[in-house]
C-alpha cells in the first residue's frame, strides 16, 4: 500500500470515534483530509466541527459540514488529528502543516485526542522530524540563539506564516527524550507563541496505518 492509501485507511477507521449528533474537533493535514472525506461519505450526521485551520475549514464546508466557533463550544468528546511523529507514550511532534497553535487550542477542548497516522510516524524517541515553533517575528534572532544553546539548529520556514500571521522556526538536531520538560522550557521563552511538542495534550489513542491493516495503540 502507498503512504496515501495508509492515510486513507486510518481516516476511515477514525469514524469509529465519531458520536452521531455530537460536535467533534478536527485537525489539519493530509491524513485529516482523508478523515474529512470519509466523514462526508459516511452519512454520519454530527452537530458540526471545530476546525484547527483555514485549510480544514474550507474542506469541511466544501462537504457541507458545519464549522463551529471554538468560543461556542465548552467541551468536545474527541479531537481527531494527525502527527509528524508519535512516541510510545503518545507524545507527538506536530506543526508540519503550520497549524500547531490552533491545534493545541482545539485539542484542549477535547476529552480524548485520537491520532491518525501512517506507520512511518511511530518513533522510539521524538526529534528526527524538525520541531516547529511558532514565534513573534521580532524575537526570531534571539530564539534562534536560544535553540542553538540547547543543541538545536533553528531556521525560519521560508515563505510560511501561520493562520495567526506568525513565522515558524523549524528546529533540527534535537533528541527529545523528555517531551514534557522541553515543551515547558521552549514554551516559556519570550516570543514563543507555541511549540510543536504535544506532551501535555498527548494522544489517548493512535490509529496507525500498516500494510496489514490498522494498528490501534492505546496510551
Amino acid at each position: 500500500m502507498t503512504q496515501d492509501e495508509l492515510k486513507a485507511l486510518v481516516g476511515r477507521a477514525a469514524l469509529e470515534y465519531v458520536t452521531p449528533g455530537a460536535p467533534i474537533g478536527v485537525g489539519t493535514g493530509s491524513t485529516v483530509n482523508h478523515f474529512i472525506d470519509a466523514l462526508a461519505a459516511s452519512g454520519l450526521r454530527i452537530a458540526g466541527a471545530v476546525s484547527s485551520s483555514e485549510q480544514s475549514t474550507a474542506r469541511l464546508r466544501h462537504h457541507g459540514i458545519a464549522v463551529l466557533d471554538p468560543g461556542a463550544v465548552e467541551r468536545l468528546a474527541v479531537y481527531i488529528d494527525g502527527a509528524d511523529e508519535i512516541d510510545p507514550r503518545g507524545c507527538m511532534i506536530k506543526g508540519g502543516g503550520a497549524a500547531l497553535t490552533r491545534e493545541k487550542i482545539v485539542a484542549d477542548l477535547a476529552d480524548r485526542f485520537v491520532c491518525i497516522a501512517d506507520q512511518s510516524k511511530a518513533v522510539p524517541v521524538l526529534g528526527a522530524f524538525a520541531l516547529p515553533v511558532e514565534v513573534i517575528a521580532m524575537a526570531l534572532p534571539q530564539l534562534v540563539r536560544r535553540c542553538a544553546a540547547i543543541g538545536g539548529a533553528a531556521t525560519p520556514r521560508a515563505g510560511v506564516l501561520t493562520d495567526n500571521g506568525h513565522p515558524l522556526l523549524d528546529v533540527r538536531g534535537l533528541r527529545i527524550a523528555d517531551p514534557e520538560a522541553l515543551e515547558a522550557e521552549i514554551g516559556g521563552w519570550p516570543g514563543v507563541v507555541s511549540v510543536g511538542i504535544f506532551a501535555r495534550q498527548r494522544a489517548a489513542v493512535c490509529l496507525l496505518g500498516t500494510p496489514e491493516g490498522v494498528r490501534k495503540l492505546v496510551f
